[in-house]
C-alpha cells in the first residue's frame, strides 16, 4: 500500500540564505576556485548556482522541477548536494549519482543526510527510508554507509570531508594530495636575526626559496621554484643559496620545520593503510620528492608510519601518550586539546585522531578534541564562544567509537544547566593568540579560591553559585569584586 504514495520531491528543496555547506567546503579547500567551472546537478531553487556566480566563477545548474529547461553540461566541479537522500526510487537514485559523475571533469561533491540520531519513530517507513510530514522522502545514511554506496556505484574511493560530505576525484594524485594536506602543520617562516650584507643584497630573490622550505620542509628540486633560473645563475645550486639564508636566520628553526613536515607525512601515510595505499607513482610529484628527501624510499616511509599505526593497538599506548602530552588538559579519563594544537601533538595522538576523522572528515566548527584514555573513543566538542566567553558553555558533541565507527551526536544548546569550561589556557599552546589573557584569568580565579570545588563548578548553575558565594563577577576576562550596598 505504501508504494502507492505520491512523493513530492520538490518540497524537499531548501531555500538558503548563504552557500550550502558542501559547496562552501569545496571553496575553502580550493577545490572550487575561479579557474574551475561549477555545475549544480539537482540545484533546487538555484541558490548555490547564483552565489557561486556572484563570486565571479563560471556557474550553472539544473533541477528536474525548478529548472528543467536548463542545459545539463559537464563542469570541472559538479555538486550533487542532498539529492540522493530525497529520491525514493533506488534505481533512479543510482542513475543520478552516475550521471553527476559522468558530468564531472575534476571533482564531484556528494552530500546527503547522515543519521547521527535516530529519526522519530512516528515517521512512515517507505522504500529504504521514511516519508516526512511534508510528504517528501528521506533516506538517512550512516556515514560509512554513504561512502560505501558512492564507492560501489562509481567504482571510486570517495574522500570524507565532513559529516555527510564526500569529494570524489578523477585524478588519483590530486586525491592523495588533498588527503595529505589535512595533516600538514602550519608553520611560519623563521624571522631574520642577523641581516648579513649578502642576505640583504639577495633578500627579494631568496624569499620564494624561504617560502618553499617553510611549506615543504626541504629544498626544491629542478622545476619546483618559479625564480629557479635567477637563483641558480647567481648561486649555482639551491644549497648554496640556502646557506645565505641560514647565515641570517636560526638554523634550528628550519630543522624544526623539516622535522614537523616529516611527521606530517608519517601521519598521512599511516592512515592510507586503511584504504588501498596509493602506489608511489600515484602520488603528486612534490609528495614523491618529500618522501625521498625525508625517508630515502617510499617503502621506508610506509614502514615507519605503519609501526606507529600498529603500536596504537597495543594496550596502554594511547593512555601513555595522553598522560605524557605536554599539551592539553588532563583529567582522570581523558585528555582535552584545542583543535588548533592538534598538529603539535605526539604523532601517535595525531594518527589516533586521524583514525576518527578519516571516517567523518573535518568536524566543522569543533573547538576541543577529547581523547578517552579508558576506551577507544574520540569526541569533538563544540564551544562556539571559546575565545570571547571566559567560561563558555558546551553546545554539542560528536563522539566516534573507533571500534565500530559509530557516530553519536549530543545537543546541549537547549539545556538549562550545560557544562562550562575553566582554565582555558590548558587546552591551547602558548602561541595561541589569547593564551596570556586566558592564563591571567585563571591566575586571578585561583587566588580567589574559585576553582577549588572542581565537581561543583563544572556546570553553568554551579559556577554562577560559586561566583555569588565569593561576591565576584567576571566581565570579559577580568574578575571584579561586587561592592555591597
Amino acid at each position: 500500500m505504501s508504494e502507492a504514495l505520491e512523493i513530492e520531491r520538490h518540497r524537499a528543496a531548501i531555500a538558503r540564505t548563504e552557500i550550502s555547506r558542501p559547496v562552501r567546503l569545496a571553496i575553502e579547500w580550493a577545490i572550487l576556485n575561479p579557474d574551475k567551472t561549477f555545475f549544480d546537478y539537482g540545484c533546487g531553487y538555484g541558490g548555490d548556482v547564483q552565489r557561486v556566480a556572484n563570486l565571479g566563477y563560471t556557474s550553472a545548474g539544473w533541477d528536474p522541477y525548478y529548472y528543467p529547461n536548463e542545459p545539463i553540461t559537464p563542469a570541472d566541479v559538479v555538486n550533487l548536494g542532498y539529492v540522493l537522500n530525497v529520491i525514493e526510487d533506488q534505481e533512479e537514485r543510482r542513475q543520478s549519482l552516475i550521471q553527476a559523475w559522468e558530468l564531472t571533469r575534476n571533482v564531484l561533491i556528494v552530500a546527503a543526510q547522515v543519521l547521527i540520531n535516530a529519526p522519530s519513530k512516528a515517521q512512515l517507513a517507505y522504500s529504504d527510508g521514511i516519508v516526512t510530514s511534508r510528504n517528501t522522502f528521506q533516506k538517512y545514511y550512516e556515514q560509512a554507509e554513504l561512502k560505501k554506496y558512492i564507492d560501489e556505484v562509481l567504482k571510486v574511493d570517495a574522500v570524507p570531508v565532513a559529516l555527510g560530505v564526500y569529494f570524489v576525484f578523477r585524478d588519483e594524485a590530486e586525491k592523495e594530495s588533498f588527503k595529505a594536506i589535512r595533516f600538514f602543520s602550519r608553520t611560519a617562516t623563521p624571522r631574520v636575526r642577523i641581516p648579513t650584507k649578502r642576505f640583504e643584497d639577495y633578500q627579494e630573490q631568496l624569499a620564494p626559496l624561504m617560502a618553499f622550505f617553510t611549506k615543504r620542509g626541504r629544498l626544491p628540486v629542478k622545476g619546483e621554484l618559479a625564480n629557479e633560473q635567477e637563483l641558480l645563475g647567481e648561486f649555482g645550486n639551491f644549497r648554496r643559496a640556502f646557506a645565505v639564508v641560514l647565515q641570517a636566520t636560526d638554523e634550528a628553526e628550519w630543522d624544526a620545520i623539516a622535522y614537523r613536515r616529516s611527521l606530517d607525512i608519517q601521519v598521512y601515510l599511516a592512515l592510507t593503510h586503511f584504504d588501498q595505499r596509493p602506489k608511489f607513482s600515484q602520488l603528486a610529484p612534490e609528495m614523491r620528492h618529500d618522501i625521498k628527501a625525508f625517508f630515502g624510499s617510499y617503502e621506508e616511509a610506509c614502514e615507519v608510519a605503519d609501526q606507529k599505526l600498529f603500536s596504537l593497538g597495543r594496550p596502554g599506548v594511547v593512555q601513555t601518550a595522553c598522560e605524557k602530552s605536554k599539551i592539553g588538559k588532563h583529567t582522570r579519563g581523558a585528555l582535552y586539546v584545542h583543535v588548533s594544537a592538534l598538529a603539535s601533538l605526539d604523532p601517535l595522538l595525531r594518527i589516533y585522531e586521524g583514525c576518527a576523522s578519516r571516517t567523518i572528515g573535518r568536524v566543522d566548527g569543533a573547538t576541543l578534541i577529547k581523547y578517552y584514555t579508558d576506551q577507544p573513543q574520540i569526541s569533538y566538542l563544540f564551544y562556539p564562544d571559546f575565545d570571547t566567553d571566559p567560561h563558555p558553555s558546551l553546545k554539542a558533541s560528536i563522539t566516534i567509537d573507533l571500534k565500530t565507527l559509530y557516530v553519536t551526536h549530543r545537543d546541549y544548546s537547549n539545556r538549562a544547566n550545560p557544562p562550562v569550561l575553566h582554565r582555558k589556557e590548558t587546552f591551547v599552546t602558548s602561541s595561541y593568540p589569547r593564551y596570556e589573557q586566558f592564563a591571567k584569568l585563571t591566575q586571578q580565579e585561583q587566588q580567589l579560591g574559585l576553582l577549588k570545588q572542581k565537581s561543583e563548578i563544572g556546570t553553568r548553575a554551579g559556577w554562577e553559585k560559586c561566583l555569588a558565594a565569593h561576591g565576584v563577577e567576571i566581565r570579559g576576562h577580568e574578575v571584579y569584586l561586587i561592592k555591597e550596598s
